[in-house]
């Protein structure tokens, strides 16, 4: 008989015992003859050592991963993410552990590139305050929020990886004047190919009418845009922040925001999660907010587990899937042992 390859998920999947999501690829692991999988049994915002025993995978979508959370990772191969985000995840302690930490490439790119481009909308047609003025009964007030499109505006992306690439292609058919980017890391060619300039930034501050940040949050990328270079905004612009919070500084965007230094913001991501209903971002009515789930959808959530389930179904073949971030731990003879025991199995 195979010996079980075990799988958990985090138990933030559940509500009461039940799943909360549409569909997250299970049946994937349910046709797998030599898996198992189960969910946790509770939720802490940071995972406790306990709850890694004895699982050779992790399937995680929020809690926090540290080096105490990995104390008892012997068995343990890899924590997949639910998403392509993993600053919640100490990555240096995955590899001492000997763990992979894998993440979703690719999957969110379609969800939050579409959710960007209806904020976009959002703003610069007002939709909130539209609704808010019928709701009100302030008909004859329309006049006095005239909007404005996307035709032949600047738009730049701070980060052109997989959401930002993917939003230039949603955006070809709205005729922008131009679409430019800053990312020291692109591939220029890339670029090239999906109609966007890259160029410094700064200049993208100063020309862009929407400012949209799709960069992963690193320590290069911590604090990126703050008040030196939120004041290089036009008083028109919009910006859109659905990447992570600690890539804008918050107190620099609500000052720009109360003085009308900038028109409005979208934000789903902020330095500190949950926030309450006091925050300053919270009482601002040129903002659009969600609680970092402006792009889950029923589709998102069904890519995103699929990915994950064929990511622990290869290492339970002994191979090593697509996502891998800390590909240092490839080399560490500890990692290669835990890999090879499945590798080496009887088939």
């Amino acid at each position: 008989m195979l010996e079980s390859f075990e799988v958990a998920f985090t138990a933030d999947f559940l509500s009461n015992g039940k799943l909360v999501f549409k569909d997250i690829g299970l049946n994937l692991l349910n046709d797998a003859k030599s898996m198992h999988y189960r969910f946790l049994d509770h939720y802490e915002p940071t995972l406790s050592a306990n709850e890694i025993d004895g699982i050779d995978a992790l399937i995680s979508l929020a809690p926090r991963i540290t080096t105490d959370s990995l104390a008892r990772a012997d068995r343990l191969i890899a924590i997949c993410r639910f998403g392509v985000g993993y600053d919640m995840v100490n990555v240096k302690a995955c590899t001492e552990a000997d763990v992979a930490l894998f993440i979703a490439v690719g999957a969110v790119n379609h969800s939050v590139a579409e959710a960007i481009l209806g904020w976009m909308l959002a703003l610069g047609h007002h939709f909130k305050q539209k609704d808010r003025l019928t709701r009100e009964g302030r008909w004859n007030e329309k006049s006095y929020w005239m909007g404005t499109e996307i035709r032949r505006k600047v738009v730049g992306i701070v980060g052109l990886g997989g959401i930002g690439g993917h939003l230039a292609g949603l955006l070809r058919p709205f005729g922008t004047q131009e679409m430019i980017a800053f990312d020291p890391y692109v591939d220029l060619a890339r670029a090239k190919s999906l109609g966007v300039r890259m160029v410094a930034l700064p200049e993208l501050l100063k020309a862009s009418d929407y400012v949209v940040v799709c960069c992963p949050l690193t320590e290069k990328t911590r604090g990126l845009l703050a008040s030196t270079e939120l004041a290089l905004m036009k008083p028109s612009a919009y910006l859109i922040n659905t990447a992570r919070g600690g890539i804008v500084d918050e107190n620099a965007l609500v000052e720009r925001l109360q003085s009308r230094a900038i028109a409005g913001a979208a934000i789903d991501v902020f330095a500190s999660e949950p926030v309450s209903s006091q925050h300053p971002l919270c009482q601002l009515d040129n903002v659009i907010l969600a609680p970092h789930a402006i792009a889950w959808t029923d589709e998102l959530f069904e890519e995103l587990g699929s990915m994950c389930c064929r990511q622990v179904a290869t290492l339970a073949r002994g191979e090593i899937p697509e996502g891998l971030v800390n590909q240092e731990v490839r080399q560490r003879p500890g990692f290669q042992e835990k890999l090879q025991r499945w590798a080496t199995r009887e088939k």
